[in-house]
């Protein structure tokens, strides 16, 4: 099974809204990101998603664009991104979702040999140091980002590959820790993927969390191609479990 991600989507079926209004870079979104995808990625394939699918404000027209993702190949696990306001409840969004789509709501999941955790993240404290409310906001985050690494754990078995997301960047120049990189250092995976940052090629951006591999995927920065982060050479791309940190 290969693995591909790429974040920042930002479709909007139902209210269009050209991208190109953040510049020429958008040009020929969303329709680059559907051939590339079909190029790259074949049925058996996972695709993570870290956040900003979609500029819906509610659910029922978030869903118009996220069946456009079913139309695609590839079993896909979704993440939150900060513009993701339609997302609602873990349960009513997976009782809404189409069979070939997971979410990591606080949670993990295992597909394959494959599991994925993260959580949302939030700005974090770099030249400057963060307000009170920010920093109140970084450390929820922190705590469900645990709660998830907890969940990855319970699902994890010999030989599994553990990859954690974001949607914020982990941290901020000069990447002082954070309650993201703390938890991101104890639990270890095997890449960390996030995405948010916009304009800024993914071989300029932070490559590494305390020795373990971080990558950039925003759609913008990829040129719209979803990016092979992993090749497990095992495997068929089925939803194979989710577990939530009580379980």
């Amino acid at each position: 099974m290969r693995v591909f991600a790429i974040a920042d989507l930002h479709l909007s079926s139902v209210t269009p809204k050209p991208m190109t209004v953040f510049g020429p870079g958008w040009a020929g979104h969303p329709e680059a990101v559907w051939a590339q995808w079909r190029e790259v990625v074949a049925p058996g394939d996972l695709v993570l998603l870290p956040g900003d699918l979609s500029w819906a404000m509610r659910l029922p027209d978030a869903l118009v664009d996220l069946r456009l993702l079913s139309d695609l190949p590839g079993t896909k696990v979704l993440l939150r991104g900060n513009h993701d306001y339609w997302w609602p409840t873990a349960s009513r969004l997976r009782a809404a979702l189409p069979p070939d789509q997971l979410a990591v709501v606080n949670d993990a999941v295992r597909v394959g040999n494959v599991v994925v955790c993260g959580s949302r993240g939030w700005m974090t404290p770099g030249h400057e140091p963060l307000g009170a409310e920010d920093t109140r906001l970084l450390a929820r985050e922190g705590e469900r980002l645990a709660l998830s690494v907890e969940a990855a754990r319970k699902l994890r078995r010999p030989g599994d590959h553990l990859i954690l997301m974001l949607h914020y960047p982990p941290a901020s120049p000069p990447y002082p820790a954070n309650p993201i990189t703390e938890v991101i250092a104890q639990a270890r995976p095997d890449m960390v993927l996030y995405g948010h940052l916009h304009g800024v090629p993914p071989e300029r951006a932070m490559s590494h969390v305390g020795g373990i591999p971080a990558y950039l995927v925003a759609a913008d920065g990829l040129r719209f191609r979803p990016r092979l982060v992993l090749d497990t050479g095992a495997g068929h791309g089925t939803a194979a479990g989710v577990a939530a940190p009580g379980d």
